[in-house]
């Protein structure tokens, strides 16, 4: 397996390559900024590039903007992104865009040898990986722009039934539980879509909305 490191930290870069060689990957270059990250991927063709986020000059997302800029040039580039704190916006974009090759680690993960080798393994071989911390905040993140997504399976399936214009009676004796369960399970859906009390059935109709917006 062929290596390209991009990282502005030389402690870092120079251990993370020391770690690798010993594991018997093969290095091809060492970056400090995008700009050169961009000319090893071209010169050497590497099976992943393991980029830091935020790079010089201004150590905001130059790295991964050059990741995104790299994949869609060389589609069979693997990407593993590293970053000092959870950082979302272009790993989503990354998998949105390129899911396929692209791994996205916490770097006081990536001291853990095993776990990096897997990952790289992962990511050349075509596959995705994603630290835990970061799937929990994407989850979480998705789960405030989507609030259906928030849903347990049983809250889904009261709320299917809720769109047939069941009552609460009703939808206790079609999922075979009992009333107290259906409203507790009806105003766990309220609160998870922000739909506040009001003196009719108009909740109702907004949470059955809700669902059928995410519908695909």
């Amino acid at each position: 397996m062929r290596v390209v490191i991009a990282e502005d930290s030389a402690l870092l870069r120079e251990g993370l390559a020391r770690l690798l060689t010993e594991a018997g990957v093969t290095v091809c270059a060492l970056t400090g900024d995008a700009t050169t990250l961009a000319e090893a991927v071209d010169e050497h063709q590497p099976d992943v590039a393991m980029v830091d986020i935020r790079m010089p000059p201004t150590y905001t997302h130059e790295g991964a903007a050059a990741a995104i800029e790299l994949k869609d040039r060389h589609p069979g580039l693997g990407v593993l992104l590293l970053s000092q704190a959870i950082e979302t916006h272009f790993a989503s974009q990354l998998l949105t865009q390129h899911a396929e090759r692209f791994g996205y680690l916490l770097k006081d993960r990536v001291i853990d040898v095993p776990t990096l080798l897997g990952a790289l393994r992962t990511i050349a071989a075509g596959g995705t990986i994603l630290d835990p911390h970061v799937m929990r905040h994407l989850m979480r993140t998705h789960a405030q722009r989507n609030p259906v997504l928030s849903l347990t399976e049983r809250e889904r399936d009261v709320l299917t039934v809720m769109a047939e214009g069941r009552s609460n009676a009703a939808i206790a004796e079609r999922l075979v539980v009992n009333l107290r369960t259906v409203e507790s399970h009806i105003a766990n859906i309220f609160t998870k879509l922000g739909l506040h009390d009001t003196p009719n059935d108009h909740r109702r109709v907004l949470a059955v909305l809700a669902a059928l917006r995410e519908e695909p």
